[in-house]
């Protein structure tokens, strides 16, 4: 009896052993990986069985990725998430590996060609070397549109005519492999793509409503400090005359307008400064701009006393411009074209700036703006009293703020010339509604052939082609497999598409953890002679992290990167994954740079962290910490 009682307990046990072993199984481990996990895309029509050769419990869409938890034979054992365990089996055939988890997103086309995919690398390459590459790919294109292509051509599709927001639609184009080339026209790096593609699964959804007009949303920053109050009545004036010529036409509705004061931190001079950012006009739908109006007049009241220094808190006016302004029009009807425009004499406060609001640096805040369908345009005031030094700094910072789409938007005025910046902000804002009359099918105001802007021009296009591809029915092109060219076939000064990892939640709290450890035992021990106590406190810390299951990193690892290897094999460069004891201790300058660089990005990470609209779970139910980001690979550590 006794016997028996001991034999059930020990078969009791090794059942609980065996469904505890099971709750806890992890995924397969990359080959020569110790925190990263094997992934596969299925194939069109994938069934999952239930064992090998079992019940069929479901088919899958193409390209639909697993995590792989067994490989037997010819089956794959598979499930959805990391941490949930494995849910069936597939057959070996019917998946292919995602050994990098990267993606592609399509740029904005305006300013370049539609790009076509085709079936393999060889046609590719011979596209981009054909003398009449341009006239060759518009033939591509247009027989694609009619539906009527020469298999010969070996097309597998075109992109999309409209623009599709990988941030606001999610969309998988896995990047299943990549070849590094020259580009013919250049003789620069290109990388060539081998892409799968496919939209994000299907949901049932009502019957979308019509879409609104396209109209614009124009937020203006200003430097209300007092070397800037005889630019913020030009600026006045000149919204005052455009205003005033909308009223009485259909167009006056479709753009507005809001103020956003800055000058820098208060604390040094509170009765004086009075302000770091303040709101003076909220962007919203009026009938009226006399409430935007009397906002520039409240900009004009300027600061009573100088700030210190030369620099001001620009960043912070911007970075409230983007994250606090409502482009949205309350949920109901978003703005479509978003607008910031800064205007200041000064440069910006540098990051460790102790009268900084915000660590933040200008191209991360550029990226949050575009990946808010926001373009900001910077009216630099190069006045005498700033000096070619202080002029130089501050160009280098707003060239990197003031882009969007790959394009510059950086307006220098020379000699803080009143007359040019007036005429400047006036040409800027006719462009800005010119983008409306366009979208209307009318002419604009000032055509760029007759003085108007045309990188305003070209800039309101992209916005209305990324509204068009906001509308309902609007996808990427659908189970496809082919080979892109990273940049344009026919320039190669734009990129065509841009690689993104796709990054769960779990990774970068990863990224932002390791990057914090790493930036205070930087800033401890920032001299060459602690270069060893530096480097123990960064294992000390990986080898703590690497004991948290949600924390994907390899405690072995030999360099930062390495820490991260989820990061490796990816086609970009990082000077901060490859720094070793050698490379920290050979110059101080360069660890300056390495951490303020940690700074900003930790900064940008913690931002997406806790915005919800930045992650998009690939199957309903997923846990949170593998909801997914598609993150452009210039914020990558």
């Amino acid at each position: 009896m006794i016997f028996a009682a001991r034999t059930a307990l020990v078969a009791l046990g090794l059942a609980l052993g065996l469904a505890g072993a099971e709750l806890q199984a992890r995924p397969l481990l990359m080959e020569g990986k110790q925190a990263t996990f094997q992934r596969v895309l299925t194939r069109p029509a994938t069934q999952v069985f239930a064992a090998p050769d079992g019940a069929v419990l479901q088919t899958e869409a193409a390209f639909h990725p697993f995590y792989v938890y067994e490989r037997r034979g010819d089956w794959l054992r598979i499930g959805t998430s990391a941490s949930a365990g494995p849910t069936g089996w597939v057959k070996a055939g019917s998946v292919v590996d995602w050994k990098q988890n990267i993606t592609a997103a399509f740029t904005n086309a305006a300013g370049r060609s539609r790009q076509v995919m085709l079936e393999d690398r060889a046609t590719l390459e011979a596209l981009m070397q054909d003398e009449d590459v341009r006239a060759r790919l518009a033939d591509l294109v247009a027989q694609s549109d009619s539906g009527h292509v020469d298999p010969a051509q070996k097309v597998v599709s075109v992109e999309p005519a409209e623009f599709l927001n990988i941030r606001e639609k999610l969309y998988l184009m896995p990047i299943l492999s990549f070849e590094e080339i020259l580009h013919p026209l250049t003789y620069e790096p290109d990388l060539l793509l081998e892409l799968a593609s496919i939209p994000q699964r299907a949901q049932s959804q009502p019957a979308a409503a019509p879409p609104s007009p396209f109209d614009a949303g124009v937020v203006f920053v200003i430097d209300t400090t007092r070397s800037m109050r005889p630019y913020i009545d030009r600026t006045r004036a000149a919204v005052a005359r455009i205003v005033q010529s909308l009223r009485a036409t259909d167009l006056g509705a479709r753009v507005q307008f809001g103020v956003i004061g800055f000058r820098d931190n208060p604390a040094s001079d509170p009765a004086g400064i009075g302000y770091r950012t303040r709101t003076l006009a909220p962007l919203a739908r009026r009938a009226d701009q006399a409430e935007v109006l009397a906002a520039l007049d409240a900009a004009a009241e300027v600061a009573t006393v100088s700030t210190p220094g030369f620099n001001e808190d620009s960043m912070a006016g911007v970075e409230d411009a983007v994250s606090t302004i409502d482009w949205t029009g309350g949920g109901a009807d978003p703005f479509e074209g978003r607008y910031v425009i800064l205007i200041t004499d000064a440069g910006p406060d540098a990051q460790d700036d102790p009268d900084a609001r915000s660590q933040i640096g200008p191209a991360e805040l550029r990226a949050d703006a575009e990946a808010h369908g926001i373009a900001v345009l910077t009216l630099h005031l190069r006045t005498p009293a700033g000096g070619e030094a202080q002029h130089g700094y501050a160009e280098a910072a707003y060239r990197q703020l003031s882009g969007f789409g790959g394009r510059d938007f950086y307006y220098p005025i020379e000699n803080g010339d009143e007359a040019v910046f007036a005429a400047t902000v006036e040409r800027m804002v006719v462009a800005l509604t010119d983008t409306i009359r366009t979208a209307m099918g009318r002419q604009p105001a000032l055509p760029p052939e007759a003085g108007g802007d045309a990188r305003i021009a070209e800039l309101g296009l992209a916005m209305q082609l990324a509204w068009l591809g906001g509308q309902p029915g609007v996808a990427p092109p659908d189970m496809l497999r082919g080979w892109m060219s990273e940049k344009a076939v026919e320039d190669p000064r734009r990129l065509a598409v841009e690689p993104r990892l796709l990054v769960s939640k779990n990774e970068m709290a990863t990224m932002a953890e390791l990057l914090t450890e790493i930036g205070t035992a930087g800033e401890r021990n920032r001299s060459a002679e602690e270069t060893d106590a530096f480097f123990d406190q960064i294992q000390s810390v990986i080898a703590r992290m690497a004991q948290n299951p949600d924390r994907l990193i390899d405690a072995e690892a030999g360099s930062l990167g390495g820490a991260l290897e989820f990061l490796e094999d990816l086609p970009y460069r990082s000077q901060l994954l490859s720094i070793d004891r050698t490379i920290w201790a050979q110059s101080a300058v360069q660890r300056r740079e390495i951490l303020d660089g940690l700074h900003r990005k930790i900064v940008q990470y913690r931002k997406w962290l806790l915005d919800p609209t930045v992650w998009t779970p690939l199957e309903p139910g997923a846990p949170d910490g593998e909801y997914v980001f598609a993150m452009p690979f210039d914020v990558l550590p």
